[in-house]
């Protein structure tokens, strides 16, 4: 199993210089999670959902993306992918060809993708699921958003006021609910305070500066307005390629885990499910 057999070959990248808007077009429209950056044909950065999020403010790719990421070459085991993608919590990998230009990209889906095809009968119990946390459906969604940033979560499942599972919300959610801001700022400096012994009768040199603040902002609305309602979830003694093969079918990187009740009790995330291809024949999956 090797990387130019599961990586995407027609990769949507962005070229320096470019601006937020594109990214942000390019997110909405494809629902990726990031965007290889390149100058002329090489590598240079990654721009991630998270970097929008993050930093909120900027306009400039330069600035956005997280430079010098960690590449992979076209011809290396699809296990070398996925113990980068597990030690570094990388959800992508540039693919690039002996020439060091970008050639593919290779991702957590597509590891998920490969996963589904092994048949591999273990529990997700075992090894796989993650301690999780839930939001109430009328929770503000730039709340919902710092939290997720703090939490450094790229989902969290939605209650209703009854405690059950109502709904769940991801990165891409908030992406597609985002919208660009302009507003002018306006700040004051001045050459003296009244504390100044050289201020006559606290007379100042008064300068105003107005300037242009653009920013991506969350609406004003409940999470209910933006999370995804219909909920497919999985007991905690589903198998591993089961599962992979629902997370590819239905384009989703995170399962809800209930038990027999149907309650929460854990999530299932692809990143965790990718560690399968990490372990070695008979062995169990690192921690």
């Amino acid at each position: 199993m090797y990387v130019r057999d599961y990586m995407t070959k027609d990769v949507v990248s962005v070229e320096i210089p470019s601006n937020r808007d594109d990214i942000l077009k390019i997110l909405k429209r494809t629902g990726i999670s990031g965007v290889p950056v390149t100058e002329k044909g090489k590598v240079v950065g990654v721009v991630t959902r998270k970097d929008l999020l993050r930093k909120s403010e900027e306009t400039q790719v330069a600035l956005l993306m997280s430079p010098h990421p960690a590449m992979i070459s076209v011809d290396a085991p699809l296990a070398e992918a996925a113990r980068l993608m597990t030690t570094h919590k990388f959800r992508r990998l540039p693919v690039i060809d002996e020439n060091e230009c970008l050639v593919g990209l290779i991702s957590a889906a597509d590891l998920v993708a490969a996963i589904a095809q092994l048949r591999i009968k273990d529990e997700i119990s075992e090894h796989f699921t993650s301690n999780t946390f839930a939001l109430w459906e009328e929770t503000p969604l730039p709340l919902v958003g710092r939290i997720m940033e703090i939490s450094d979560v790229e989902a969290v499942p939605i209650m209703d006021d009854k405690g059950r599972v109502s709904g769940i919300i991801a990165e891409r959610d908030l992406i597609r609910s985002s919208h660009i801001e302009d507003s002018v700022e306006v700040s004051d400096f001045s050459n003296g305070t009244d504390d100044d012994e050289w201020t006559w009768e606290s007379i100042r040199d008064m300068h105003v500066i107005s300037y242009g603040v653009s920013k991506v902002r969350l609406p004003d609305k409940p999470v209910s307005a933006a999370m995804i309602q219909n909920v497919i979830t999985v007991p905690k003694n589903a198998g591993v390629s089961e599962c992979a093969l629902m997370m590819k079918r239905s384009r989703l990187d995170q399962l809800p885990v209930v038990n027999g009740d149907k309650k929460l009790i854990a999530m299932l995330f692809d990143r965790e499910l990718i560690k399968v291809l990490c372990a070695g024949p008979g062995e169990a999956p690192d921690q």
